[in-house]
């Protein structure tokens, strides 16, 4: 069974970016990853597109499906309507599942990766 990445894409008015982006780093993302249905997670800036505010993907990793579909039974509804209730507005969400079917590096002769 392959791996899951749910990918929740933020767009953040800058007046609250500053905020937003502490609370997700020591509420949010623990209580997430709290619920032991991810294994890991990435915040990423996305630099194009940013008309309306600045633009973050927050990834996490779930070891399989099964997991992944409990969390959003049991946890998600709570932890998005708590996201939701707080910067209202202020705060664009979209949220995409990804299949992982290959993962890897390529390491050339001579070349560090470092």
């Amino acid at each position: 069974m392959n791996r899951i990445l749910y990918n929740v894409t933020c767009s953040v008015t800058p007046d609250i970016e500053n905020e937003w982006y502490e609370w997700m780093l020591k509420q949010h993302i623990p209580a997430v990853m709290r619920t032991g249905m991810f294994a890991d997670f990435r915040i990423c800036r996305i630099h194009e597109f940013e008309e309306n505010g600045v633009t973050y993907a927050i990834q996490y990793t779930a070891t399989n499906m099964d997991d992944f579909n409990e969390y959003m039974s049991r946890h998600a509804p709570k932890l998005q309507h708590e996201h939701q209730s707080k910067y209202g507005e202020g705060v664009v969400a979209f949220r995409t599942i990804l299949e992982i079917l290959h993962e890897g590096s390529i390491s050339f002769p001579g070349v560090s990766a470092n």
